[in-house]
């Protein structure tokens, strides 16, 4: 019964998920203060990459096949501004573009991921969009947990496979 599109949408969607996991995992490692750390002026903080990766989610993801994924109302410049938003205000930002993003992916049939939509006004077919925020989303998340390492130095464990120490023998 799966076609090999349906194949895809599933692995792209798990795929998703696991970065998200990547992400959720870091932040429930952090607190408040650590969220909003920025490295120096030109960095971002993990707060102002959550705006900007929920932003960039509800600007593709809504009204997907029908609108360009740049939405009129969007303020990109916006995501990148400090807000003091609480640590639960930052991770209901996360979750309602993960929703929209998600939600979408799910609702996708075959015949979709060759219709040809837009992003900025350059035409892509559905599956060129995909795999162009399949790229961008984990760019983000691999930021975040590397500033979460950094926040949480010696505290911090793997969410991967754990290098081994010499004392791991």
């Amino acid at each position: 019964m799966d076609t090999i599109d349906c194949i895809f949408l599933k692995s792209v969607i798990k795929r998703l998920l696991y970065y998200k996991v990547l992400a959720d995992k870091t932040f429930a490692r952090l607190d408040d203060a650590q969220l909003h750390y920025q490295p120096n002026q030109e960095s971002n903080s993990i707060a102002i990459i959550i705006q900007h990766v929920s932003g960039n989610m509800l600007s593709r993801w809504t009204d997907f096949l029908n609108s360009d994924g740049e939405k009129d109302w969007r303020e990109r410049d916006g995501e990148f501004e400090v807000q003091q938003f609480t640590k639960t205000k930052l991770i209901a930002i996360w979750e309602k573009g993960w929703a929209c993003c998600i939600n979408i992916l799910q609702s996708l049939v075959d015949e979709d991921l060759c219709k040809i939509i837009t992003i900025r006004q350059e035409p892509l077919t559905v599956l060129d969009a995909i795999n162009r925020q399949l790229s961008h989303y984990p760019y983000h998340v691999g930021q975040i947990v590397y500033l979460g390492k950094i926040l949480t130095n010696d505290k911090w464990q793997s969410l991967s496979i754990a290098r081994k120490k010499p004392d791991n023998f």
